[in-house]
């Protein structure tokens, strides 16, 4: 089992920034990749970015130019700093870890971006 904590998220004006982060703790081995997606209310689970073992971003379109995603591998914790944030944004934010032969969910973290 791998157990993520997630924290940052909150309540932020339309352009403003926030920044969340996610600890992996517990049965970690081999080489992983970390993420973030997001879910807002009425629709489906999506990609947000992920980052692998090695460093490698990939990011999904809407977010592209303002999200930027990091990990420190020696910590097992994966960043995402959110500029410019959007309305549209607004969702709970959940952290996955995964390697060739499990993945694993966070809780889920709330951003709303709201004047």
């Amino acid at each position: 089992q791998v157990q993520l904590a997630e924290s940052g998220g909150g309540l932020v004006q339309p352009g403003g920034s926030l920044s969340l982060s996610c600890a992996a703790s517990g049965n970690i081995f081999g080489s992983s990749t970390m993420g973030w997606y997001r879910q807002a209310p009425g629709k489906q689970r999506e990609l947000v970015a992920t980052i692998t073992q090695g460093g490698s971003p990939n990011y999904a379109d809407s977010v592209k130019g303002r999200f930027t995603i990091s990990r420190d591998s020696a910590k097992n914790t994966v960043y995402l700093q959110m500029n410019s944030l959007k309305p549209e944004d607004t969702a709970v934010y959940f952290c996955n870890w995964r390697n060739r032969w499990a993945g694993y969910w966070g809780q889920g973290t709330r951003v709303t971006v709201s004047d």
